[in-house]
């Protein structure tokens, strides 16, 4: 087997913890395994590099960031080639130029376009270990270093992985694999064995912090099966692969929530065509993503009021544009409300399955908790809460949707 397996920040956080990933990977290559690795940036390292480029430049250039950044994956993957040969295995450690990782020209956020991996594959026909550095790539004239943006070592996992035919894509992380909710907040959630690509790209999305949204989508376009691993121990993961009828048969599979939403309310929209287009066109443009939208007409027909939320970083920013554009378009005002929440159910059995959303509200209006906004999908239900209730909703529906230990 071929198999591709990530190491996140935590996992390589020093040199011990090096130490100890370069045990688990020859372990796999001495089982006849052929083995590719890729590594995050020691834990704390990009932060460290970010404060040292403020230090010098009060605005650095994207350009200049990536160059820098890009500097903590390449240490993290010499220091684990140089951990693994001293254990007795070969092993070559690979920039991401020299793994042929061609991306856009997008700097600090660039998208992958091909890997051509020719080195690397390569180097694994003769016996070596690769070990890959996270997060970067170079653009297609070859003459600049890129960084692919937040999750970005696990969106080259799974790229890697396509890109050489794997086997397996192992994401080694400080959690051993996928929960039904956070089991900070519910100490009984579950481990789950298998999750589909649907439901794992609706809980990325959603809030749960396992995978980048990105490395699913990539995962679930190229079919690409991903395990969920601890490095901390041995247990068995979380595969997330195609859907089969075993996960039709669960209604909902996980709890997700997010408190980085902020709502915001245009009051008194004068209600005629081309009003929203406006709206959102100006928010879209300022590069600001909008989540959950809500529009309510006044009884007499003749105006509205749209509300809608956004992370809650960009809401300061949404603010004032949105205060701009509330202006031009005559509405009376806008409000903004940041101590909010997403509460969300996920699962591929709402498909074939009546009375989900329903269930939701009546538990959570049983524990009078207030639903401000509802967004719905196939495999999904997310009502906007106050925040203060977050804790209490996601136990509620936890214990609602029986998704406790031994409750499979």
């Amino acid at each position: 087997m071929l198999i591709v397996q990530k190491y996140g920040g935590t996992s390589v956080a020093n040199v011990e913890r090096i130490k100890v990933v370069a045990q688990r990977v020859v372990k796999v290559a001495k089982e006849g395994h052929k083995v590719a690795v890729v590594v995050s940036a020691m834990a704390g390292e990009t932060d460290k590099l970010i404060n040292l480029a403020h230090q010098v430049s009060s605005g650095p250039r994207e350009r200049e960031m990536d160059m820098l950044l890009s500097s903590g994956e390449r240490v993290t993957s010499a220091l684990t080639a140089m951990a693994i040969e001293e254990l007795g295995c070969k092993a070559m450690a690979f920039t991401g130029r020299q793994m042929g990782i061609i991306t856009d020209d997008v700097h600090t956020k660039a998208k992958i376009e091909k890997i051509t991996g020719e080195r690397a594959k390569k180097a694994l026909d003769e016996g070596y270990i690769i070990v890959v550095a996270g997060f970067q790539g170079i653009t297609e004239s070859g003459s600049d270093v890129t960084t692919l943006g937040r999750g970005g070592s696990d969106l080259s996992a799974v790229a890697i992985a396509s890109a050489l035919n794997a086997d397996l894509c192992e994401i080694y992380t400080d959690v051993d694999g996928v929960y039904t909710t956070d089991p900070n907040i519910v100490p009984e959630a579950r481990k789950l064995d298998k999750i589909s690509y649907e439901e794992m790209l609706e809980l990325a999305s959603l809030g749960a912090k396992v995978l980048q949204t990105r490395s699913v989508e990539f995962a679930m376009k190229y079919e690409v099966p991903v395990v969920v691993r601890s490095s901390f121990n041995d247990n068995e993961g979380t595969l997330v692969t195609k859907e089969d009828e075993e996960m039709e048969k669960v209604v909902v599979s996980g709890v997700a929530y997010d408190k980085n939403q902020a709502k915001l309310t245009v009051m008194g929209v004068p209600d005629k065509p081309g009003i929203a287009a406006k709206l959102f066109k100006g928010i879209a443009d300022a590069g600001i993503v909008v989540d959950i939208i809500v529009q309510n007409i006044s009884s007499d027909g003749k105006a509205a009021d749209i509300s809608f939320t956004v992370p809650k970083t960009d809401a300061k920013k949404a603010l004032k544009m949105t205060e701009g554009i509330a202006k031009e378009l005559g509405a009376k005002g806008v409000d903004l409300k940041e101590d909010i929440a997403k509460i969300s159910i996920v699962g591929v059995g709402m498909r074939t399955h009546s009375g989900v959303a329903s269930q939701m509200f009546e538990t959570l209006a049983k524990h009078n908790v207030n639903i401000m906004m509802i967004s719905t999908s196939e495999i999904k239900v997310s009502c906007v809460i106050d925040a203060k209730y977050t804790e209490l909703a996601v136990r509620v529906l936890h214990e609602a949707f029986g998704l406790a230990e031994g409750k499979k």
